[in-house]
């Protein structure tokens, strides 16, 4: 019999959160003589691996079976904590039973608790006692005393079948193998019991199962009644027979993971934008201050000037956009031809020329012009847009610097490590960064669908958005350490801390090392199942990054690419040239295209496109395709065309309603017919609440669903996934978007389709997990997110994440299910 004697106890503790209550347990287990130091933080490793909480408010800590060399002698501590620790989301504790266990003596404490569990009187009696011998006299009853005061007995019912059954591990039916049996008996509609000895549990029931305290080498009476008794009784023996998941260690598959930064230094909370840990000193960024005059006497040599600065800006842009598509492809680099559309704007100019005539100079008029711009962008309600007055601002200062009479480079870049904090960064501040000098950024405004946080993930750089004014005031000059992974910087970190983010930043690295190296590998799971891990791009010379990078496939190819940035729209051959380009990078590996999705929010000046005051709520997607439907059939035409070339899909975006999609698919068998082609697989993006809803008829009409987690996100939350304000709560991994996702996957599985995701949660680990254990087969993502999410799938056994998905759906807010 276990021994549990006063010194065990702790009563009226007051632990902080879970990790301080684990250790108070254990110092109790270290100071009693039952084990070494280390076993603590075995302790608290475990924790990391398997949920110890029992239930009503107890826990049971235990460490790893592989360091039981650091078990003295088998003991059990009790921490008592009246007020409680949060455990789990969700799960409260008030009992800690910290356990070290070098043989079964613990099983009956262990029993005497399941017990406890079904008593919430007696649980509040041991939670509020002041006499600790109430505690001790509790758990370490005896079997017969324990039982004789349970009214949790059933009586013995006459079952169908039977058969009887010795457990043979040397732990009994504890934990691990009593859940392995509950789930492997809940695949049955039988009725199922177990009975040892003189009572009876069901079967399907774990605290049920507990209780019976079997030990090793007892014989159990396996009973089953129903449709399917017969296979029940003969999968459970089976697997009592096969050892029901019982090992002597603990499973050895490594989970792939970035390193948590816990510091206790205070920190500044804002954004992920780029994921990675940075640590230098703070440098605040500042743009040279532009010196010029208001008035000029020669309107005439204003405007030679102004065109002059305009040229030469272009040329820049010109240049930059090539930079910048060799470090980062083409798709980072469209913001600068963008920019040079911008300074092609007629009615800029023609308003900029007209007020030279008052005698302004051209810096003057152009500068006032440009802000102006800037802030009429500020005012829009969509924030996306309103995001878009850094691009005109950042044009303008180009110019505005070649029509300037002076420069004051008051603040200069220093040649060394830094990390910046500013106000706010454009595409062409983070473009012209050096990853070797910058380390990283923090930023007071932003967001992170901004170009400057897009550019900072192509090139690497941590950075942290929309941190608040706090930033600007920080000190300059000493190090810091930035976690763009959790979007925290630590200004002022201690010397511990820096210690513990050094070696947090050399694992990062060398994570990403090793990520690299198995990037080929195939998402397969420990326990054999396959998930395609696929890249989203947006321009043809992206499709042969993927592949290097170890996509194993396009899951989404913006389209837009072909459409943007022009005064008429792409020819039928020059959209098929660039289609059939990808498929052959591919070598037969699937492409999805995804048909034109833009709307009121994009500069088109071939489409005549009217303003709209929330354009993500008005004629944008497949709306806009069916209402411009020769610039559609044209598109259709050329991903026919290019299908010969590879393996094509195509996917309709915005679909909201049957009749849309409906529509849709009879213009794509209007153009097939016209052609004579094959047909292909059709599919449609899932990003509106409304097909969440219909999943089902919606999954009857397609071959597959792709769902667009950043749009799906701000409509199911009601909130834009670009304002800086709103940022960290428009959170992909929040419960109602993860409810819509299983419903989704639920509703397809049901006729028989597969179900992708395109969305950013797709490209972060712990989404991917949570994807692929709630049923979705393909996860589609940025090229630089590809190793990362297929080392992570490969390191986590199918049964794991399921469990995950399912405790995610259980959660209430984002931020407990990242902290799952």
């Amino acid at each position: 019999m276990i021994n549990l004697g006063l010194e065990n106890v702790c009563l009226k503790a007051r632990p902080g959160n879970k990790r301080e209550a684990i250790q108070q347990a254990g110092k109790l287990l270290v100071d009693s003589g039952f084990v070494e130091p280390g076993y603590v933080d075995s302790m608290l490793r475990r924790e990391e691996q398997a949920n110890t909480y029992l239930g009503n408010g107890i826990a049971i800590p235990h460490g790893q079976p592989q360091d039981r060399d650091w078990i003295r002698k088998t003991g059990i501590s009790v921490t008592q904590i009246p007020d409680g620790v949060e455990w789990n989301p969700g799960e409260r504790v008030h009992l800690v039973v910290g356990i070290a266990a070098r043989s079964d003596e613990h099983l009956q404490i262990l029993t005497n608790l399941t017990h406890v569990l079904d008593d919430p009187a007696a649980v509040q009696r041991l939670v509020h006692t002041n006499d600790p011998s109430e505690i001790i006299e509790r758990l370490t009853r005896s079997t017969t005393e324990t039982a004789g005061s349970s009214n949790g007995h059933q009586q013995d019912v006459e079952f169908e079948q039977g058969v009887d059954l010795v457990i043979r591990g040397k732990s009994g039916l504890h934990a691990r193998p009593a859940t392995a049996f509950v789930e492997r008996a809940k695949a049955f509609d039988a009725d199922i019991q177990v009975r040892c000895g003189d009572r009876t549990a069901n079967g399907k029931s774990l605290m049920s199962l507990l209780k019976l305290g079997v030990e090793s080498g007892s014989t159990i009476r396996l009973m089953a009644r129903g449709r399917d008794a017969a296979a029940a009784l003969k999968a459970l023996q089976v697997a009592v027979e096969e050892g029901l998941e019982e090992t002597d260690e603990e499973p050895t598959t490594p989970v792939i993971e970035l390193p948590a930064l816990n510091l206790s230094s205070p920190s500044i909370n804002g954004v992920s934008a780029s994921p990675g840990i940075a640590i230098a000193p703070l440098h605040r960024y500042e743009r040279s201050r532009l010196i010029f005059s208001e008035t000029a006497e020669s309107p005439e040599a204003e405007l030679r000037k102004l065109l002059a600065a305009i040229a030469t800006a272009k040329a820049e842009l010109s240049d930059l956009y090539d930079t910048v598509k060799q470090r980062a492809g083409a798709g980072k680099a469209a913001i600068f031809q963008a920019h040079q559309e911008f300074l092609d704007d007629p009615e800029l100019l023609q308003a900029t020329t007209a007020r030279l005539a008052s005698g302004q100079t051209a810096a003057s008029v152009w500068q006032q012009e440009t802000e102006a711009r800037a802030k009429t962008l500020e005012g829009l309600s969509d924030r996306l847009l309103a995001e878009r007055a850094t691009d005109v601002r950042d044009v303008g200062q180009r110019v505005l610097r070649h029509l300037a009479e002076r420069v004051d480079e008051t603040v200069q870049l220093p040649d060394t490590p830094v990390i910046l904090v500013a106000n706010d960064l454009t595409p062409s501040d983070t473009a012209s960064f050096d990853p070797a000098r910058i380390q990283g950024f923090c930023t007071a405004r932003g967001g992170a669908t901004s170009h400057a946080a897009i550019m900072a993930r192509s090139l690497n750089i941590p950075a942290v958005v929309g941190a608040g004014e706090t930033v600007l005031s920080l000190p300059v000059g000493g190090v810091a350490v930035l976690d763009g992974d959790r979007g925290v910087l630590y200004a002022q970190p201690s010397e511990a801390d820096l210690v513990v983010a050094a070696q947090a930043q050399q694992e990062h690295l060398a994570l990403r090392d090793v990520e690299w190296q198995s990037r080929f590998q195939p998402a397969l799971t420990p326990d054999g199942h396959r998930v395609e891990v696929v890249a989203n791009i947006g321009a043809p010379e992206e499709a042969e990054q993927a592949i290097l990078a170890g996509g194993e496939g396009v899951g989404l190819l913006r389209t837009e690419f072909l459409f943007l940035n022009r005064t008429e729209p792409p020819t039928q051959a020059e959209q098929s040239a660039a289609y059939q380009r990808m498929a052959q990078s591919l070598n037969g590996l699937p492409l999805i295209v995804r048909t034109l999705d833009i709307g009121g929010d994009k500069e088109i000046p071939y489409l005549n496109l009217p303003a709209e005051e929330n354009p993500f709520l008005g004629v944008r997607g497949i709306r806009l395709c069916l209402t411009q439907r020769e610039l559609f059939e044209t598109q259709l035409r050329a991903i026919l065309q290019a299908a010969s070339s590879g393996y094509l899909r195509i996917m309709f975006p915005m679909v909201a309603t049957l009749e849309e999609l409906r529509a849709a698919k009879a213009i794509l068998e209007s153009v097939r017919r016209s052609l004579n082609a094959p047909p292909l697989e059709v599919g449609m993006m899932v990003e509106v609440p409304s097909v969440v809803l219909m999943a089902r008829e919606f999954a009857r009409e397609v071959d597959f669903f792709s769902v667009g987690t950043n749009d799906l996100t701000q409509y199911l939350l009601a909130m834009d996934r670009g304002h800086p304000a709103l940022a960290k709560q428009a959170d992909g991994l929040h419960p109602a978007v993860l409810r819509a996702i299983a419903q989704t996957v639920e509703a397809a599985e049901s006729e028989g389709k597969w179900v992708g995701v395109c969305g950013g949660i797709a490209g972060d680990p712990l989404g991917a997990a949570i994807l692929t254990g709630l049923g979705v087969s393909e996860l589609s993502m940025s090229i630089a997110s590809i190793p990362a999410v297929k080392a992570r799938i490969r390191s986590l056994p199918l049964t794991r994440m399921q469990k995950l998905a399912q405790r995610s759906l259980r959660c209430q807010t984002a931020e407990e299910v990242r902290s799952l």
